[in-house]
């Protein structure tokens, strides 16, 4: 079963992916990783091409990448088909908006961060639980405190707290928030025919470049490093294993601070 859609509006300048995996969780599996990584290699060759819309099918954006491929067999592979996403989309330049309803969490929200704009309705969630299964997010570890400063950005990588659609504007991470999913729809759509349909596309992936600038420098030097640290270092304890194994037990993690 393909768990991406997409398609294209605006005589083909707007590309709409939709993350689609039947159970209104939207986990990013291996499957769905492959999927949107073609999709992105085929970005490449689409010059007319101005933005690209992400979303999640049902009332989630994402629930996040899959617990069960977490574990320390498939962790490597895991996060290098992953972490390749963020490599592509910045290379694209292309600008990239999340749009958010529900749960947008782990895997789900670093995908989002990527984002150079989320828009959400008053149902979005956001958070990093990663640490709360004994692990910790890479990507968002360098996106996060570029986003919203380190303070902000520690409390939520720290304590795995999830914030609302209020909160994430609060904190400069939400563009605007809307009451409701098809309120996010219509505004969405109103703000790229206002701010992005009557610019160049060639412009309009220069002006990401150049504010991405350092944003895509600390990503290419430290996600490699978060990715060692993860698969060498992390996954080598006892407690990383252990609070993946028990939440796919469903039972509470027995930690040995190890």
């Amino acid at each position: 079963m393909k768990k991406i859609k997409i398609s294209y509006s605006y005589d083909n300048a707007v590309a709409s992916i939709v993350l689609d995996d039947g159970s209104n969780g939207n986990i990013l599996d291996h499957f769905m990783m492959d999927e949107l990584q073609f999709i992105l290699d085929s970005f490449t060759k689409k010059n007319d091409l101005k933005l690209i819309v992400f979303q999640g099918a049902g009332n989630n954006f994402s629930f996040g990448a899959s617990v069960p491929e977490h574990q320390k067999k498939f962790t490597k592979d895991m996060l290098r088909i992953f972490h390749q996403l963020f490599y592509s989309i910045s290379d694209l330049s292309i600008p990239a908006l999340a749009k958010v309803s529900g749960q947008c969490l782990g895997g789900g929200f670093e995908l989002a961060l990527m984002c150079n704009f989320i828009f959400a309705d008053k149902s979005a969630k956001f958070g990093q639980p990663e640490t709360i299964l004994g692990v910790f997010p890479p990507p968002a570890s360098i996106l996060l405190p570029e986003k919203i400063g380190y303070a902000r950005a520690e409390e939520l990588l720290i304590t795995g707290r999830t914030i609302t659609a209020d909160e994430a504007r609060s904190f400069g991470l939400a563009n605007d928030i809307f009451g409701d999913k098809d309120a996010l729809n219509a505004g969405v759509n109103v703000w790229i025919e206002k701010n992005i349909l009557p610019k160049s596309a060639s412009s309009l992936r220069y002006s990401v470049k150049a504010a991405r600038v350092k944003l895509n420098h600390l990503i290419r030097s430290f996600l490699p490093q978060l990715e060692t640290m993860y698969v060498n270092q992390r996954m080598e304890t006892h407690d990383a294993n252990e609070g993946i194994q028990s939440f796919l037990e469903k039972r509470k993690p027995v930690w040995t601070n190890n």
